[in-house]
């Protein structure tokens, strides 16, 4: 899980610091701090969704190689799905949360002269 987090934030903070012009144009032409906010978030967590959904399809499709393996669980146990999904979301949400309100933190100014 921490590794997970480790790599997310650090290609949500690349991405931001390659997109500091963009965010600095879309400032200064008016859009609010939430908004940015909002726009890194959904970026990265819309990349998570995908992944997660990915992974549930991926572990329900290898259940049957597990389930000789598990003993007193069932293979596809609706809570520890559910757990992990919550989990993992609260980890990426936390690791979009940081880069995305750098983000926020763009000077227009500073970001136009930045090329």
């Amino acid at each position: 899980m921490l590794l997970a987090a480790v790599g997310l934030y650090g290609v949500m903070s690349y991405t931001v610091s390659q997109r500091t012009h963009e965010i600095g144009i879309r400032m200064a032409l008016g859009a609010r701090k939430a908004d940015v906010l909002r726009l890194v978030v959904w970026q990265g967590m819309s990349l998570v969704t995908l992944g997660v959904v990915l992974g549930i399809v991926a572990s329900v499709a290898t259940t049957r190689l597990m389930s000789d393996l598990l003993f007193g669980v069932s293979a596809t146990d609706p809570v520890v799905f559910g757990g992990i999904v919550a989990l993992l979301a609260t980890v990426a949400l936390t690791a979009n949360y940081v880069p995305a309100r750098r983000a926020t933190k763009v000077d227009p100014i500073v970001a136009l002269r930045y090329e």
